[in-house]
Parts: structure tokens; sequence; C-alpha cells
């Protein structure tokens, strides 16, 4: 049966995931505490959104360490004038070594990053450290109204599903549908090939407060 991933860093072009430390709170808080960030349905809509960083601790423990359940990640920047500053968070959970599978989810980034290469190194880092860990299945989901996410995991490569209908609760108590997508090892290559290109592309590194598309 294979192991978990290794709460490892991943060290990129353009960011560094670094496996989420408790001091990592008051900057994340800074990063992505922000009601667009919320609104696309984050951790449960923006019903779930903290007001304090002892409330987004407390959110750090619960909703994205889960009882130790997931391996989470600080997005940090590399290079530039803003180097080193924390701009998300990304985890990997719902881990099934028998079945050579796991969700990449719980992903949120500072809204100064949005239209970046940001996401889309940080998934390629994270996919392949699944990949070459021996998994075979990737699962990534989204709000379904969340169009600005949906239209970022498909910009990855993966592939759309279907919808599970009333699948989750929001933190309002309404329920969500949830788009399901998913990306396996045979469709790595391809896909990574496409995501290297688009890296290689950004020629410089991200600055926090340009306007992005």
């Amino acid at each position: 049966m294979l192991d978990r991933p290794a709460a490892v860093p991943l060290i990129g072009s353009a960011v560094r995931l670094d496996p989420l430390a408790d001091a990592d709170a008051e900057p994340l808080f800074a990063a992505i505490c922000f009601p667009e960030v919320f609104t696309g349905g984050y951790a449960g809509g923006p019903g779930a959104r903290p007001d304090t960083v002892d409330g987004f601790r407390s959110m750090m423990d619960g909703y994205l360490r889960r009882g130790g359940e997931n391996i989470v990640f600080t997005v940090r920047l590399i290079g530039g004038p803003d180097d080193g500053a924390v701009v998300g968070t990304t985890s990997l959970g719902h881990i099934d070594p028998a079945n050579e599978l796991l969700h990449l989810g719980w992903t949120a980034y500072a809204p100064a990053v949005w239209g970046t290469v940001v996401n889309a190194e940080t998934k390629r880092l994270l996919i392949r450290h699944v990949f070459d860990a021996g998994y075979g299945r990737v699962h990534i989901q989204a709000d379904s109204r969340n169009e600005r996410s949906r239209r970022a995991i498909e910009r990855l490569g993966a592939q759309f599903e279907g919808v599970l209908r009333r699948q989750q609760r929001r933190a309002d108590g309404s329920w969500r549908d949830t788009a399901v997508y998913s990306i396996l090892a045979a469709e790595w290559p391809g896909i990574e090939l496409r995501l290297d290109e688009r890296i290689a592309a950004a020629v410089r590194p991200v600055v926090l407060g340009e306007a992005r598309a």
C-alpha cells in the first residue's frame, strides 16, 4: 500500500509551498480573509469568513487541518520585490492509499495574485508530488456556482466528471452543488507539459499590487 504524500517543501520558479505552520496564521489571515475569497464558496461561503486572527487560527485547526487528516501547505512567492510573501494555502486530503486517490482542495489565494501563474504552478507542484508518490487519481472540485474557480480548474486540463447535487452544506445553511473534476496519472505527462509552458511564459516574478486580467 502507498504511503501518504510527504509533507515537505515544494519549490517552483514563482512559488514555494511549505507545510503549514502555526506562525502562518497571521500572514494567511491578511492574505486571504477577504469577502471576495469566501463569496465563491471557500470554507463554506461568506458566513465562514473569520474576522480576527484568532478566528482564522480556529479555521486552520478545523477546516484546513481537519484533525490531522489533511496535508496543508502555505503558498509563498519566489523572487521579485515580494519574495517570501504569503499569498495562499492549499491542501491534500481525503487520502485513500488503497485506491491510489486523493483530493486536492481547500485552496485560497490573495485576490492580488488571481489571474497570475500562482495557481498553475501551485497545482503543478502538488500534482507532480502526488503522482511521484505513486497515486493514480487527483480529484479537484468547486462550488458549481463558482465560475472563476471552475475555469481555473479547466485551464489546468482536468476532466469534468459531473455535478454532485445537494452535496455540501454552506455556512449559511443552504446546500451547494459540487462540480467534480479529476486528473489521472496516465493523463499527467501531457498536462504537465502544457502547465510548464504556461509557467515558463511568465518571464518575471509575480508582484503584488499589479493589475491582473
